[in-house]
Parts: structure tokens; sequence; C-alpha cells
């Protein structure tokens, strides 16, 4: 009989094993880690505190969260929507199947912004500085660089209102550094107000990049929103939009940082040398590939 079957004084311990053991069973790429997260889940016994949860007995009501989050986990649903939170950076974020689950990618892509801030402010000598994450999903982006960067106002900006339930549901949980960021709702640039027009200092966004004949893994095609996975046929839509028309609303010596993918990156940033920024970089993630163009207004 399955340890799912009553809870009367079995040890999560048990549950963890035939955790593992299912998800090993149906080829799930890395069992022992599921499983320990949907544990950590049900049992609220979560980091160095589960080494000693593991021998407490479980709930009724976390046995049935268990059972619930293991099935969903073998249907094929990403971990993360099967939790409902992920980590990203210094934040645990609450994400679904309205937003893309935030990636460690998207973490370099902050830290190269927060960067840009860095010499910005070094150059403004103490004055504010306005940040917008266009197509902020989750609020990812936007929360971050709210929480890890003082005295920087941010915009928040979807064209989905079921994103942005999920980017205030986050903004809620921030804290006093919440109070510095607006969420607006709209297609990229339309979203935001007209008097921002050319006084932005730093653009960024994680914007949908995927051709749509490109073939995603079925965790990703079958699961995340695909409005903010494939823009159009060649992947470069929502790109080419983005840097066509950021120079008219960043600052003098504004930035824009926008990832993309590794065989985009060289294409994207002749694009921007092209539209009026005066220096164009390309980054790599932490594995070493192409993931992020920076364009800077003269």
């Amino acid at each position: 009989m399955s340890p799912s079957a009553s809870a009367d004084g079995i040890p999560w311990r048990t549950f963890l094993a035939e955790a593992e053991r299912r998800f090993a069973a149906a080829d799930l790429p890395s069992p022992s880690v599921d499983a320990r997260r949907i544990v950590e889940r049900a049992s609220g016994y979560e980091g160095a505190e589960l080494a000693l949860g593991l021998g407490e007995p479980a709930t009724q009501r976390g046995v049935h969260f268990f059972d619930l989050m293991v099935e969903r986990r073998l249907q094929g649903e990403p971990l993360q929507y099967v939790l409902g939170e992920w980590s990203f950076r210094t934040l645990d974020l609450m994400v679904d199947r309205r937003v893309l689950i935030p990636r460690p990618e998207t973490e370099q892509v902050v830290e190269q912004a927060l960067l840009e801030l860095d010499r910005l402010r070094a150059r403004r000598e103490g004055e504010p500085l306005t940040v917008v994450d266009l197509g902020t999903g989750s609020g990812a982006i936007a929360l971050s660089i709210a929480a890890e960067r003082p005295g920087v106002d941010v915009w928040a900006t979807d064209a989905s209102s079921d994103a942005l339930d999920v980017a205030q549901a986050n903004l809620a949980g921030l804290g006093r550094a919440g109070r510095r960021v607006r969420i607006a709702e709209g297609s990229w640039f339309a979203a935001l107000p007209d008097d921002l027009r050319g006084r932005i200092d730093l653009i960024i966004s994680n914007p949908p990049y995927v051709a749509e004949a490109d073939d995603l893994p079925a965790e990703v095609r079958d699961h995340e929103p695909r409005v903010a996975l494939i823009p159009g046929p060649t992947g470069r839509e929502a790109l080419d939009h983005l840097v066509s028309t950021a120079p008219a609303w960043l600052a003098p010596h504004g930035v824009l940082v926008v990832e993309l993918a590794p065989d985009q990156a060289a294409e994207v940033a002749a694009f921007a040398t092209g539209h009026g920024f005066a220096s164009v970089s390309i980054a790599p993630d932490l594995t070493g590939r192409d993931r992020m163009v920076i364009a800077r207004r003269p």
C-alpha cells in the first residue's frame, strides 16, 4: 500500500522516498531534486530544517498537498508551477501558468542591468534613476531591481492582465521597496505615460524571442504561455520593435538591455548599431552563451 493511503504516524522521509521512486520510474530528469522540493513544500520544512523534519510524522493535510503535487509533476507540469513559487536572485516569487518561469539566464540579465545602473548613477551624481521593465511577467526583473537598488523608480509593464495579476501579488510581498514600483498594462511602450518619453535611464526586457519553427521542450511548449515565448515567425519581431523604439524613450546616456537567444545576438547588436545607439555590446550568461545585448544612447 502506498504511504499516501494514510498519513497516520508515517514520517516524511517515507513520502520523500516514494516521490523519488515514482519520478525516477517516469524518467523525470531530476527525481531526487523534484522529490525534495515537493516534500519541502508539503511539509513546511525547508532547507536545513528538512533533515530534522523528515523524521516527523506527516499530517493528513500535508499528504493531500503532497499527492496533488506529485501527480501534477508526473503529468509533466514544470516543478516551478507545481510548487507555485520559485526563487529569483534575492526574491521568492509566486509563479503559475500565467507567466514564464524565472530562469538563471535572466538573473544574469538583471546583473548586467545593475552594473549599467551603477555606471549611470555615478554619472548622474545622486539624481533619481528611472527603469522600465517591458513585458514583466511575474515581475522578477522589475522587483529585483527595486529590491537591490534603492533610489531607483521602476515601471513594470505587460500586455497580459493575467501576468500583471501575478506581478501585483509578488509586488505586495516586496515590502518598502515596492513603493518605488508602478505596474502598467499595455503592449510594450504603449503602456507608458507619454511624459516618460526621453527620460528613462534604463529599459530592460526579456521579450518573447522563440521562432515559430523552433523546437521547444514539452514542459515549455505545453505549459508556459505561448505569447510570452513566440512573437512571430522569425522570433525577432519583439526584439526589433524594442531596439528601434527605445531611443525615443531613453534619456541621454540611457541604456537598453534585452535578453535573447545566442544565435540572435550578433544580428540584434548590428540592428541596434543602425538605430541610433552609440555603443553596443553582447554579454554571455553563466554558461558562456551570448544571452543579452546592451545598447547605450550617446
